[in-house]
C-alpha cells in the first residue's frame, strides 16, 4: 500500500506503517553514517548533549557525493544498515523513530524497534541519482571534519522508501523470503 507521510515521524504515525508498505516522505531527515554513529556514542558516554534532537527523528544511513552545479547534493544511495547495529538500539531508545538504509537488521535492532514504536526504512541501492532529486535542501550540522560522514539535515519531498521491519517487528525480507519459498 502506497503511503504518504511526513515528518517528525512519531510513534503514532510509526504504528500506522506496516511491513511491505510503500512510503513517500516529506519533511527533515538526517544523514549520519558510521562515523557520526561513533562520534554521537562518544558523546554520550561523557554524558554530554547529542548535536541533534533524537525525538521522532529519522536518520538516513548515507554518504552522499559532492553536489553538481545547481543542485543540493550528489547521489544519495543507501548505505548498508548493520553498521550502524552497535549504536541504533541507543538512540531509538533516545527517541529516534525511524531509519533508512538497506540490508538486514541484527534481533538487538528489531527488539529496540519495538520496544520504541519505531521503524526501519531500505531506500534502493543503485538509485543514488535518482532518490537525491527528491532532496531539495541540504546542509551539514555537525562534525563538517568527517566529509562525507559529516551529519547533515536534508528537507525531501516525497522520498520514497519501504518499510522493511514495522513497529511489531514483523521483517519483510523474512517474509518475502518464505513467500517466494512457498511459490
Amino acid at each position: 500500500m502506497d503511503k504518504y507521510i511526513n515528518t517528525p515521524i512519531t510513534a503514532e504515525v510509526a504504528e500506522t506503517l506496516l511491513a511491505g508498505d510503500y512510503v513517500y516522505i516529506t519533511g527533515t531527515l538526517y544523514v549520519a553514517r558510521d562515523a557520526a554513529h561513533k562520534r554521537m556514542m562518544e558523546v554520550l558516554e561523557k554524558n554530554e548533549k547529542l548535536p541533534i534532537d533524537m525525538k521522532d527523528a529519522a536518520i538516513y544511513y548515507m554518504g552522499p557525493s559532492p553536489a553538481r552545479e545547481g543542485r543540493p547534493i550528489g547521489s544519495a544511495g543507501p548505505t548498508t544498515a548493520s553498521r550502524m547495529d552497535r549504536y541504533a538500539p541507543t538512540l531509538l531508545d533516545l527517541g529516534m523513530k525511524a531509519m533508512i538504509g538497506k540490508g538486514k537488521r541484527t534481533k538487538e535492532v528489531v527488539d529496540a524497534i519495538i520496544r520504541n514504536s519505531a521503524v526501519y526504512f531500505a531506500a534502493v541501492g543503485g538509485a543514488g541519482a535518482l532518490l537525491s532529486k527528491c532532496i531539495v535542501k541540504s546542509e551539514i550540522v555537525c562534525y563538517e571534519d568527517l566529509g562525507a560522514e559529516a551529519i547533515r539535515k536534508i528537507e525531501v519531498k516525497d522520498f520514497p522508501v519501504i518499510v522493511v521491519i514495522d513497529s511489531k517487528g514483523n521483517n519483510l525480507y523474512e517474509t518475502a523470503i518464505k513467500k517466494y519459498c512457498k511459490g
